[in-house]
């Protein structure tokens, strides 16, 4: 795996010197856009529509757009020494029980391996996160980007997900349309939690994929082969009135299939007879 990011982790006065890798990977299909006349692909060009013509990266510096068409300019330099990636450092401020973090927090998981020195510490720290059960809950700085992150072990490695700051967190109360006080209809509701029962068991990752990129994998490898590919329209689906009656088609669909029980050996021949 590439290296992403070196530094270290830090709790109390332990330094823990570690490099960082991308834990997950984005399968989705990339696709480029085609000129339809020619087949050439399609460039984006970094253009100054003041002075109409190409400008190169030497030339690009970042800006603040206080008011319309007003900017302050920050070189990169100025950037870096705001924030802490100058120091590498991932900085574990408190420990907590990972419970206490809603999902809705976390963004991305980076592995962490030991680095170049100082793989006692970190061995120490995985085998104290471990025995403990806590995560750490730490800052950190990547490619001028800070935020909080969890510290914790996966599969006797330490990860680390970054996670949102409250003020990212936008509130449900800007959401429309929420129920109040709404009222259930107790056998609908008994009916729904019995269809949940049914559908509950442990997280199983493997059982899924992702049909669609099958389907356009599919679709690709028949276009590089010359293959018409058509695709049968889907059917519009119909607006479920009767909420009882899905429910129990739901249930019905989930229930396992009763097997009938085999007759005794003998008994069909006996009974043939004495039909006749």
């Amino acid at each position: 795996m590439h290296t992403l990011w070196k530094g270290a982790i830090s709790f109390g006065l332990v330094h823990v010197p570690v490099k960082m890798f991308a834990a997950t990977e984005d399968k989705d299909i990339s696709m480029r856009y085609i000129h339809k006349e020619c087949g050439t692909p399609i460039s984006y060009v970094r253009k100054c529509k003041s002075c109409d013509r190409e400008i190169d990266w030497e030339e690009i510096t970042k800006g603040y757009e206080y008011e319309p068409g007003h900017f302050v300019l920050f070189e990169k330099d100025e950037l870096e020494s705001l924030s802490s990636e100058v120091n590498k450092e991932i900085k574990i401020m408190d420990f907590v029980d990972l419970e206490d973090i809603d999902p809705i927090y976390f963004q991305k998981t980076y592995y962490l391996s030991p680095g170049d020195t100082g793989s006692n510490a970190y061995n120490l720290l995985l085998e104290s996160i471990k025995q403990t059960g806590k995560i750490g809950i730490a800052t950190v700085s990547i490619r001028s980007k800070s935020s909080l992150a969890a510290i914790r072990i996966i599969n006797n490695c330490i990860a680390m997900e970054t996670i949102f700051y409250p003020d990212e967190i936008r509130s449900t109360s800007q959401v429309p349309n929420l129920p109040e006080n709404a009222s259930i209809n107790e056998k609908e509701l008994d009916m729904a939690k019995m269809l949940i029962e049914q559908l509950s068991g442990p997280f199983e990752p493997d059982k899924y994929s992702d049909n669609y990129r099958s389907a356009l994998m599919d679709a690709i490898q028949q276009k590089i082969a010359g293959q018409e590919v058509r695709v049968a329209p889907e059917q519009p689906k119909t607006n479920v009135i009767d909420l009882m009656a899905a429910l129990q088609a739901s249930l019905d669909a989930v229930k396992p299939k009763e097997t009938k029980p085999k007759a005794p050996k003998g008994r069909g021949k006996k009974a043939k007879e004495t039909v006749s």
